[in-house]
């Protein structure tokens, strides 16, 4: 299961009772923080979203809607006593800018923090229940986009069956990766014997700030849950264009194109109170579309 809270949907000033961006990302009882907008921490305790549990943190980029609320968020957790290793996946840049936090505060954390520079596309986490990999979006300064993805077994082990078959149990987890087994006198055990089709490998995309564009369309492709940027209506694609962001209706468009299940809208310009006309047209381009609301939980 991927279950995305939504801490603040809206782009650089908080406007309507929205928020700069901020989710949390639950993969099974993994909790992982993508972006760190002004008042994140906040609206966790809003949401009743436990920050202790969150082991990862994403930032896209730095621009200051996507991770002024970092700092505060990082010297909350030291002053709650928090002592297990957190780590940060980010721009380069952002190791310097908490380093001169710390120094100029005389401030050490409790807790070990330890920072992995965004440099390049593709896998950047492997745990055993779930994976993170990035990619670039096109943007005013470097932005990097999520994939976060399940990481079962592709097999179900049918316990009884295997150990009526003699199968050792050491040779479960091979069972699981879809191997035959082979007994010490040459038998041979199919796999489908003693297993049965897993569950489904679900994803979640997170397309950070950007223009419209294709070219991360490979790391989308057939994505369950996408949550795309939609600055601005389609009346104002020039503006987008300008400032380097998207309309609904090229997030849709996009999402057409990944063959994406779902498709999240946020990331909304402050000059929209009302934010019913990104649904209508959103959903004439890609029919399952729904507006991220903050304190929500969306599941791929």
């Amino acid at each position: 299961m991927i279950g995305v809270t939504i801490l603040g949907n809206n782009s650089a000033v908080a406007a309507h009772g929205r928020h700069p961006t901020a989710q949390v990302v639950a993969v099974d009882n993994n909790y992982l923080l993508l972006d760190c907008g002004e008042g994140a921490q906040m609206r966790c305790m809003d949401f009743d979203v436990k920050r202790s549990k969150i082991n990862h943190i994403f930032i896209s980029h730095l621009h200051g809607d996507h991770y002024f609320g970092l700092l505060g968020w990082l010297t909350s957790l030291s002053l709650l006593g928090r002592t297990q290793d957190l780590h940060v996946f980010a721009p380069e840049p952002l190791q310097g800018i908490i380093g001169a936090h710390l120094s100029a505060s005389n401030t050490v954390f409790a807790y070990k923090l330890i920072f992995h520079p965004l440099k390049n596309e593709g896998l950047i986490l492997e745990e055993k229940q779930f994976t993170v990999s990035c990619f670039k979006t096109i943007h005013k300064i470097d932005c990097f986009g999520f994939l976060i993805k399940e990481n079962r077994k592709p097999r179900r082990l049918i316990y009884e069956n295997a150990v009526a078959a003699g199968i050792p149990k050491v040779f479960f987890e091979q069972l699981r990766d879809g191997k035959d087994y082979i007994s010490p006198i040459g038998t041979i055990v199919k796999n489908e014997s003693v297993t049965m089709e897993g569950k489904e490998n679900l994803s979640y995309a997170f397309c950070a700030d950007t223009v419209y564009t294709e070219q991360f369309l490979p790391f989308i492709k057939n994505v369950d849950l996408l949550y795309h940027e939609a600055t601005y209506l389609n009346d104002l694609a020039e503006q987008a264009k300008a400032r380097f962001h998207s309309t609904a209706a090229q997030a849709a468009m996009l999402a057409q194109k990944a063959g994406a299940k779902k498709l999240l809208l946020g990331h909304f310009s402050s000059k929209y109170d009302d934010l019913s006309g990104f649904q209508t047209e959103a959903a004439s381009v890609f029919s399952n579309t729904e507006i991220s609301k903050e304190g929500e939980t969306y599941f791929a």
